[in-house]
C-alpha cells in the first residue's frame, strides 16, 4: 500500500512550447519541452523553401540556452536534391566544387554549384572552379560563420560570386549547394600545428635510430678489416 501510495503522488512534469530566435530565418521556431534548458544543444531542421520563394534550401540549426534565452547558431545549410535536378538543364554545363576554408570563427567546407548557359570547354569550367573558389575564400575570411550563412539566405553572397565569375563566363545559376560548420577556427589551427610536430618528432626519432645504426655498423666493419690483414 505504501508503494502505491507513493508512484500516485509523484508529480508529472508539464511541458510546454518555448520559441526559439534566429537571425536566419522570420518563421517562428517553437519546440514543445518540459524546460528552456532540456532544449540546449538540441538540433534543428528547417525547410526555408517557401520564406526563400522557391529557393529549396534545408536549415540546420543548434540551439544554445543563455541567460533564460533560447537563440540559434548555424551548422550547414544545403539545397534539396532535386532542386538541384530541376536547375541543372538539358544544353548546359557545370562545374563544382568541395574545400575548406576559415571564416573568423570557424572552419567551413563550401561546396558552390555553377551551371553554365551553354555547352562550354573544360577549359572554362576549370577557371569557373578555380575562380569561385579564390573569391569565397576571400569574402568568408573576413566575416562570422553568422553573417555567411546570412548572405547566402539573402543572396548577397551569390551576387557577388556572379559579378566576379560573369568575367569568365555568363552564369545561369551562381549558387552555393551546401555550407556546413565543420569546426573552430582555432581549434583547426591546433590541430594542425599538434599533427606537425608529431611528423617532425617521429622524423627526428628516424634520425637519430639511423645514426645508432650506423654507429654499430662502423665497429663491426674495422673488426673485420683488421681480421683480414692478420
Amino acid at each position: 500500500m505504501a508503494r502505491e501510495q507513493k508512484t500516485k503522488q509523484k508529480k508529472t512534469v508539464k511541458k510546454r512550447f518555448f520559441s526559439v530566435e534566429s537571425r536566419l530565418t522570420s518563421t517562428k521556431i517553437e519546440l514543445y519541452a518540459a524546460s528552456a534548458e532540456e532544449l540546449d544543444g538540441r538540433v534543428v531542421k528547417l525547410d526555408l523553401t517557401k520564406p526563400l520563394r522557391g529557393k529549396a534550401f534545408e536549415l540546420r540549426l543548434r540551439i544554445s540556452h543563455d541567460s533564460g534565452k533560447l537563440t540559434t547558431k548555424p551548422l550547414s545549410l544545403q539545397l534539396f536534391q532535386p532542386y538541384v535536378r530541376k536547375v541543372v538543364r538539358k544544353g548546359t554545363d557545370y562545374a563544382e566544387d568541395s574545400f575548406e576554408t576559415d571564416s573568423k570563427d570557424f572552419s567551413m567546407r563550401v561546396k558552390p554549384l555553377l551551371v553554365t548557359r551553354k555547352r562550354v570547354s573544360r577549359n572554362i569550367l576549370k577557371a569557373l572552379r578555380e575562380n569561385a573558389r579564390k573569391a569565397l575564400s576571400a569574402y568568408i575570411k573576413i566575416r562570422t560563420a553568422q553573417e555567411v550563412f546570412e548572405d547566402i539566405t539573402t543572396n548577397k553572397l551569390q551576387k557577388v560570386l556572379s559579378q566576379k565569375l560573369k568575367k569568365i563566363y555568363p552564369l545561369a545559376l551562381c549558387e552555393i549547394r551546401a555550407i556546413q560548420v565543420i569546426a573552430p577556427a582555432k581549434a583547426k589551427k591546433e590541430k594542425e600545428h599538434a599533427e606537425k610536430s608529431t611528423v617532425k618528432k617521429q622524423a627526428k626519432e628516424e634520425e637519430s635510430t639511423q645514426i645508432e645504426e650506423a654507429e654499430t655498423t662502423e665497429p663491426e666493419a674495422e673488426s673485420e678489416t683488421e681480421s683480414a690483414e692478420q
